[in-house]
């Protein structure tokens, strides 16, 4: 396989355009958002790392529910919102194909990587990464486009890995990663997860004030998202 996502901060050039849509969207305030942080849990007085944290819309929630938020992201623009948005937080422009050298081993209890799996070129050594930093009794909640989906928009074989591009939204042009559901548990796996929870997330009910259309499809078709909760294996 030679066709690669690559580095290029694909967000950075509609950072404040998504950061305008992703407040209030369906998808993201009504839909993703709150099951992350459903599986996240108590987060009061935890150290959580924000993986490819966009314009800090999950951190602003995680610092008023008590944590000690730190993330990165490719995008110099999402970061510069990040900080804007959240003081409390640190926060640095980072690529996940680069090990996190300044975090130290076991030294976070919950990492959330939301909606960024699909970008990366080799999950598992990304994945690797988060385990590392991870305490024995800490947790990973990420959430991925649901590949049914993806599919079901793309066509072709179900099985077969490969990349797409793909128009979102307001016409953003991103490159991505489809790969089965069977391969993401293989990845975590490989990385030294378990999967303690695997969620296939409805919007909450005030988003059929925002959308009736897609808030009705998305609660009978799994055209959205997933979501996650692995934990470190005691094993390895």
């Amino acid at each position: 396989m030679t066709d690669l996502v690559g580095t290029d901060p694909q967000y950075d050039v509609f950072a404040d355009d998504f950061l305008d849509h992703a407040e209030n969207s369906l998808h993201n305030a009504h839909y993703d958002r709150p099951f992350c942080l459903e599986l996240l849990g108590d987060v009061e007085g935890k150290t959580v790392l924000d993986v490819a944290c966009g314009p800090g819309l999950y951190a602003e929630e995680l610092v008023a529910r008590g944590a000690r938020v730190s993330g990165f992201d490719q995008s110099p623009r999402m970061i510069e919102l990040s900080g804007q948005r959240v003081p409390s937080g640190e926060f640095r422009v980072h690529d996940l194909a680069r090990p996190l050298d300044w975090i130290e081993d076991g030294s976070v209890d919950l990492v959330l990587f939301a909606l960024a799996l699909d970008y990366v070129d080799d999950r598992v050594a990304a994945l690797r990464e988060l385990r590392r930093v991870l305490r024995a009794d800490g947790a990973l909640v990420l959430s991925r486009l649901h590949p049914t989906g993806d599919w079901m928009r793309n066509g072709g074989s179900y099985f077969d890995e490969r990349v797409i591009d793909e128009v979102f939204s307001r016409g953003w042009q991103v490159r991505h990663w489809f790969v089965p559901l069977e391969k993401t548990c293989e990845e975590l796996h490989e990385a030294g997860f378990l999967i303690e929870r695997l969620r296939e997330p409805r919007p909450s009910p005030l988003a059929k004030d925002v959308n009736p259309e897609t808030y009705r499809r998305l609660c009978r078709e799994p055209a959205g998202f997933l979501a996650i909760r692995a934990v470190p294996d005691p094993r390895r």
